[in-house]
């Protein structure tokens, strides 16, 4: 028989039961919570400890009673002692420091906590397997809640490391300052990341214009042999020697547009790797240089003394046996002219040779001998004749006979191919050509060419010296008025530079000696008139037999 219930019961049992599971759903609800948080916790601590062991440094880290409570691989790399057997000791003494030591270090680490900022001390440390080792620490308070002290920390390095990290970068901060070389990092993408004041001053004239900047942007001539060098120090490593390269800076924005001066840089290459990663990385260049522009300028001018003075010799031996004085002058042409100049020409002055009675009258001059004009030969005599060489008034040649005195020219770019030069000399000067002034691709070789030389710096230099003509000459009606220029002067249309040298012989002129160099080659510069004068002396010496012979 079962037992009637009321109404009102089951409204109380129903409550009761809805009681329980709201109270069941939030016990269960704390449990989750609970659980999410040490998750959390879980995961912050893991995140720490690969941070910690990841440290290049060596840390641990002590509560506010001195017990150690994180200790990472690195410190267990330089004490031997795993963090299982550090953590959870107080302080340093009777494991990590020696006993009489071990009150002063942990109270001056223990008073980092209460300090503010980082404090650096220098302690003697104990390895596991009882060794010593000095490291260098930097210790820092840590807080907790409200700002109260909680604990400190303490990075460590051992002091030999880190001397010679600040080493390095005391080296590289020198380099970068106070180097008497220029001293580069050039990126990956070769531009210019970091100039010293050398650099910068050499590359252009403000140190961080030159940052970031294409090396074309700053160079006109020498960029491409540069980036060469920096991709194959990228990709090969350091060359094993210094590596000499001509470079010509880009004229600034609003200057001249004149041919700029071409400089030797002696330049050295090292590759730059990332430190940090696990396989070398590169991160540019380091580029040393120094400019030894008057050094090599030196070295070709010893080179080309020695050249020309043994090309003399050898001229004096063979003229010795030439029976006819013309045939001997020829040879001392023919010895002149490899390295010097693409064509000779020897003008005498017709009849007697004028005294100082009669030397207000004009010369004449006769063609005597000369190479030929098309490819090179030797300087042949000239059959006898008796017609003068047609020189209008003011060539350099007549010009040279007059003054007695060396006279230099050049192809103009712009002005009239048949105007004849002005020529203008002062004392103890070699004249020269106003077009030579006023060319401005005209740029005197300082240390000439040496002859049947291929070395390096002679192939750069005699590009340089090609640029100036090619310049001046550039495009068809330039060449044409070059020619035009050479054929007005009776000398071969190749020729675009001139050196006119009288000849003289007890104290009478001969005549004039003429020398020619084509666009290949750059003007005849000053320390060019010099060997010029000493071939003519030698010249006008065998001419001047001709008059003692029978």
């Amino acid at each position: 028989m079962t037992t009637p219930t009321h109404p009102a019961d089951d409204r109380d049992h129903r409550d009761q039961r809805d009681t329980r599971d709201v109270r069941d759903t939030g016990d269960t609800r704390d449990v989750r919570d609970a659980g999410e948080t040490a998750r959390t916790h879980r995961e912050h601590a893991d995140l720490l400890a690969a941070l910690l062991d990841g440290m290049d440094a060596a840390l641990c880290a002590f509560d506010a009673d001195g017990v150690v409570t994180h200790w990472n691989r690195e410190a267990e790399r330089i004490l031997g002692w795993t963090a299982g057997e550090a953590v959870g000791r107080r302080g340093f003494a009777g494991w990590a420091i020696r006993t009489a030591d071990a009150d002063d270090v942990q109270a001056r680490l223990m008073a980092a906590m209460i300090a503010t900022g980082r404090q650096v001390d220098e302690f003697a440390l104990l390895t596991k397997d009882g060794g010593r080792v000095l490291v260098r620490t930097q210790s820092a308070g840590v807080r907790g809640a409200g700002g109260r002290p909680a604990g400190v920390y303490c990075a460590f390095t051992e002091v030999h490391a880190q001397i010679g990290l600040e080493r390095s970068i005391a080296l590289s901060e020198a380099l970068l300052e106070e180097a008497a070389w220029g001293v580069v990092l050039v990126d990956a993408d070769l531009r210019p990341a970091v100039a010293n004041e050398y650099a910068a001053r050499a590359l252009y004239p403000g140190r961080t214009a030159v940052l970031g900047r294409p090396l074309g942007e700053l160079l006109s001539h020498g960029a491409e042999e540069l980036e060469a060098a920096f991709e194959h120090v990228l990709a090969e490593g350091a060359p094993p020697a210094p590596t000499d390269v001509w470079v010509a800076l880009r004229p600034a924005a609003g200057a001249d547009h004149a041919e700029p001066e071409r400089r030797c840089w002696r330049s050295g290459f090292v590759r730059l790797a990332s430190p940090l990663a696990e396989e070398p990385v590169p991160l540019g260049v380091g580029w040393f240089f120094r400019d030894v522009t008057r050094e090599k300028q030196a070295e070709r001018a010893g080179s080309t003394a020695r050249f020309r003075a043994n090309q003399l010799h050898r001229a004096g031996r063979a003229a010795a046996d030439c029976e006819d004085p013309l045939e001997a002058a020829t040879v001392f042409l023919d010895f002149a002219l490899p390295g010097f100049a693409d064509h000779a020409l020897l003008d005498l002055v017709a009849g007697a040779p004028p005294t100082p009675e009669t030397s207000d009258a004009p010369s004449p001059l006769v063609r005597a001998a000369a190479t030929p004009t098309g490819p090179g030969g030797p300087c042949s005599p000239i059959a006898p004749a008796s017609v003068p060489v047609r020189y209008a008034d003011g060539h350099p040649a007549l010009q040279a006979v007059d003054r007695s005195r060396s006279v230099r020219a050049t192809a103009p770019a712009t002005s009239s191919a048949t105007a004849p030069p002005t020529v203008t000399a002062t004392a103890g000067e070699t004249a020269e050509d106003p077009a030579d002034r006023a060319d401005p691709a005209g740029r005197a070789d300082p240390a000439g060419d040496m002859a049947g030389r291929a070395d390096a710096a002679g192939d750069m230099a005699g590009r340089a010296d090609a640029a100036g003509p090619s310049e001046a000459a550039g495009g068809t009606g330039a060449a044409e008025q070059a020619r035009r220029w050479a054929r007005a002067r009776q000398w071969p249309e190749d020729a675009v530079h001139a050196l006119c040298v009288v000849l003289r012989s007890r104290a009478r002129t001969l005549g004039v000696v003429t020398f020619l160099r084509t666009s290949t080659r750059g003007p005849f510069g000053h320390a060019d008139a010099p060997y010029a004068e000493d071939v003519a002396s030698r010249v006008a010496t065998a001419l001047d037999l001709a008059d003692h012979l029978p």
